[in-house]
């Protein structure tokens, strides 16, 4: 019997519609994060540790707002790393243009 890996399993379920405007995003993603630290801590880590979210970071994060919406804070770390991503790989796009054809794979 084939074991399913845990985090490929994972999912937001988030509904995003066209035209919603950033901070009701934002938002409605914090209320998930808000509801995972309430009721399934796990899969928050799960996903957390998916998105390489910064461990020290976050704890700092938290730390130096302490009473702050917990959902909010680590909304905006998940969306930074999100566009450091998109940043990077437009970055490795932009080289890989620049070889010639003879010497790409």
């Amino acid at each position: 019997m084939k074991q399913e890996d845990p985090i490929s399993q994972v999912a937001l379920s988030l509904e995003i519609v066209p035209g919603k405007d950033y901070q009701a995003v934002k938002k409605q993603l914090a209320d998930k994060l808000n509801e995972w630290i309430e009721k399934d801590f796990q899969k928050l880590i799960t996903v957390l540790y998916r998105m390489d979210i910064s461990e020290p970071k976050l704890r700092s994060l938290l730390h130096d707002n302490a009473g702050s919406d917990a959902g909010m804070l680590i909304a905006d770390l998940m969306i930074e790393r999100q566009a450091e991503k998109i940043k990077s790989r437009q970055q490795f796009r932009k080289r890989d243009n620049n070889i010639d054809e003879d010497d790409k794979w």
